[in-house]
C-alpha cells in the first residue's frame, strides 16, 4: 500500500502563523492549551489558556454589554453582523486554511465552512430588520393583544471540532442580531480559528462603533464549559457535541432555570426505494458518508436498501470507495482528509471488530492508510459493511466514515428501520415514486428533524432551522424561526377604551 505523502509540520506551523498573521491575531502563547494539526497528528505550539478570573471578567463584561445591546436598534446591530460578512469575505482563504490545519478538512469544505458564515452573516443581517410579533384579538372591546420579543441576555457557546467556525456564526450572528452578547468556549482540538474568529469580530465591533465586549473568546478544557452551564447570568447555553455531553449539560442548565440549545449526535440514515436513481444515489451516499472524513453529526451511516436493488447499489458503491483520494487535506485531489485522532481511529476499529463479530460483512475500506513521514496522524479508508440487522453497534454514532448496509422488503418495513435508532438529526429517501416521498416527509415517517428527498443527510443550507429529535437534543439553530431560541417573548394586553374590562365576563367591583 503506497504511503500517504503529506506536508510538514513546519510548514503548517508557517502556514497558520502566517493566515493569523492576516487576520490581525496576536498569538496568546503559553503552555495551557496545544494548538495541533490532525494532518501530521503534531502539535503546532502551545497557547495560554484561560484561566477562573479570566473567565468571570469574560462573564461580567459579557453581561455589562448585554445592557447597553438590548438598547440598540436591531438594525444598527445588524450593522455588526453585516461587517463580520464582510469581514469573513475578505479573510476566506485564511479562515480556511486554518480550518483544514487543525480540523483536516479537505480544501472545499473549508472554504465552504467559510462561506457557511458569510452566508448566516446575511440572513442574520435580514432578521435585524424581521424580529417580527402578532397583534391578536382581544375578547374585550378597546383592547389590544400584542406578542413582542426582547433580548434575551448572555448567550453561551460550547462548540465542536468538525465544524470549528460554522456552528459559532450560527448562533453569534443571530444573537448579535436578537440583542444577545456571546461568550465562545471553542474545542480544545480547534483554538487557532477561534482566535481568528474572535479577532475580527472585534474588528468588526471597532468599525461601526459596537461594544467590544458583546463577544468573548474563552480557551480552555472542560471547566470552562462548566462554568457557561452553571453561571447564572448565561441565559442560553447551546451546546455542540454528544449526546453524553447532552446529558450533562441539560440538566445543570435546568437547575438553575436557565435555557438550554443541544445539538447532539446523530445517526442518520438513507432509504433507496426501487425507484430510485441510482447515479443520483450513488452520488448523495458517498459525499454524505465520507465527507469530513466522517466526522459531520449529519454524516450518513446507514443504509437501508430495497433488496431487489441492494446488490447493485451495493456494487457501485464499493467501486466508488475503492478509488477515494485518501490524503493531504490541502491537496486538490484529495477527498477525504485524516480523522481528527488516533483515538477516533481506534473509535472506528472497535466499531468494526464489534460488527465482525456480530455476523457483518466489510466489502470495502477500513483499514489505515500509512503516512511514513506522520506516524501520528490517522488516515483511514472510508468502510462499506453489509449487516443482517440492525444491532446495537449499528444503532450507536461511531464519528468515522463507516457505513452500514442493510435491505428491506417493504415501505413499512424501511421506515421501522429508519426510526429504530435514538437519534433523531437527518435522513432522506431516493425515490421516484411520489407517495412514497410524501409518505417518509409525513408525520409518519421520518422522525428526525432534517428530512430529504433525493439528497444525502448532509449539506444544510442556512435558511432552513437545524437541529433533531430524540437524542439529538430538540434543539433549532441558524435559519426560519431559530432566531427565537435567543430572544424572550412577551404577551402585552393594552387597554385603549375608557373603562376596565374584565377577561372571560368576570365581574369585580
Amino acid at each position: 500500500m503506497t504511503g500517504i505523502a503529506l506536508p510538514a509540520t513546519d510548514e503548517l506551523r508557517t502556514r497558520a502563523r502566517a493566515a493569523l498573521d492576516r487576520v490581525g491575531v496576536t498569538v496568546p502563547e503559553g503552555n495551557g492549551l496545544r494548538a495541533r494539526t490532525p494532518v501530521t497528528g503534531e502539535d503546532l505550539f502551545g497557547l495560554a489558556a484561560t484561566g477562573p478570573a479570566g473567565t468571570e471578567a469574560a462573564l461580567a463584561a459579557a453581561f455589562a454589554a448585554f445592557l447597553e445591546w438590548r438598547a440598540t436598534p436591531a438594525p444598527r446591530r445588524g450593522e455588526l453582523v453585516r461587517r463580520l460578512g464582510e469581514l469573513l469575505r475578505d479573510h476566506k482563504e485564511d479562515l480556511a486554511d486554518l480550518i483544514t490545519i487543525e480540523a483536516g478538512k479537505i480544501r472545499t469544505e473549508a472554504l465552504g465552512e467559510v462561506q457557511e458564515m458569510v452566508d448566516i452573516c446575511d440572513f442574520a443581517v435580514g432578521l435585524s430588520r424581521q424580529l417580527y410579533g402578532r397583534t391578536i384579538a382581544s375578547e374585550r372591546p378597546g383592547h389590544r393583544l400584542a406578542e413582542t420579543w426582547h433580548p434575551l441576555g448572555v448567550v453561551g457557546v460550547i462548540s465542536a471540532f468538525n465544524f470549528p467556525a460554522a456552528v459559532w456564526s450560527w448562533n453569534t450572528a443571530v444573537a448579535l442580531a436578537c440583542g444577545d452578547t456571546v461568550v465562545w468556549k471553542p474545542s480544545e482540538l480547534t483554538p487557532l480559528i477561534s482566535l481568528a474568529c474572535d479577532r475580527l469580530l472585534t474588528r468588526a465591533a471597532d468599525d461601526v462603533g459596537a461594544p467590544r465586549d458583546v463577544h468573548r473568546l474563552l480557551l480552555g478544557d472542560h471547566a470552562v464549559g462548566e462554568r457557561l452551564v452553571d453561571d447564572p447570568r448565561v441565559a442560553l447555553v447551546s451546546a455542540t457535541g454528544s449526546t453524553r455531553m447532552g446529558r450533562e449539560v441539560g440538566p445543570r442548565v435546568a437547575a438553575r432555570f436557565g435555557r438550554s440549545l443541544l445539538e447532539l449526535g446523530g445517526n442518520n440514515a438513507a432509504v433507496v426505494a426501487p425507484s430510485a436513481d441510482l447515479d443520483l444515489a450513488v452520488q448523495g451516499i458517498v459525499f454524505a458518508a465520507v465527507g469530513t472524513a466522517g466526522q459531520r453529526c449529519t454524516m450518513l451511516r446507514r443504509l437501508i436498501v430495497h433488496h431487489d436493488i441492494a446488490d447493485t447499489l451495493v456494487g457501485r458503491l464499493t467501486a466508488a470507495y475503492q478509488k477515494l483520494p485518501v490524503g493531504d487535506p490541502f491537496d486538490p485531489a484529495t477527498l477525504v482528509g485524516p480523522l481528527i485522532s488516533a483515538r477516533a481511529l481506534d473509535g472506528m476499529r472497535d466499531a468494526l471488530d464489534r460488527v465482525r463479530g456480530e455476523g457483518g460483512e466489510v466489502l470495502a475500506g477500513g483499514a489505515r492508510r500509512p503516512a511514513p513521514s506522520a506516524p501520528h496522524a490517522a488516515y483511514v479508508e472510508p468502510a462499506v459493511v453489509r449487516v443482517a440487522r440492525q444491532t446495537d453497534v449499528v444503532r450507536e454514532e461511531t464519528f468515522a466514515p463507516l457505513l452500514y448496509v442493510m435491505t428491506y422488503d417493504s415501505f413499512d418495513e424501511a421506515i421501522a428501520l429508519h426510526n429504530d435508532v435514538p437519534q433523531g438529526l437527518s435522513s432522506s429517501i431516493f425515490t421516484r415514486d411520489q407517495q412514497e416521498a410524501e409518505r417518509f416527509l409525513s408525520a409518519e415517517g421520518s422522525d428526525c428533524g432534517i428530512a430529504n428527498v433525493n439528497i444525502g443527510t448532509s449539506g444544510a443550507e442556512i435558511g432552513g432551522a437545524f437541529g433533531g429529535e430524540k437524542e439529538t437534543g430538540g434543539g433549532r439553530e441558524s435559519g426560519s424561526d431559530a432566531w427565537r431560541a435567543y430572544m424572550r417573548s412577551a404577551t402585552n394586553t393594552i387597554n385603549y377604551s375608557s373603562r376596565l374590562s374584565l377577561a372571560q365576563n368576570v365581574s369585580f367591583l
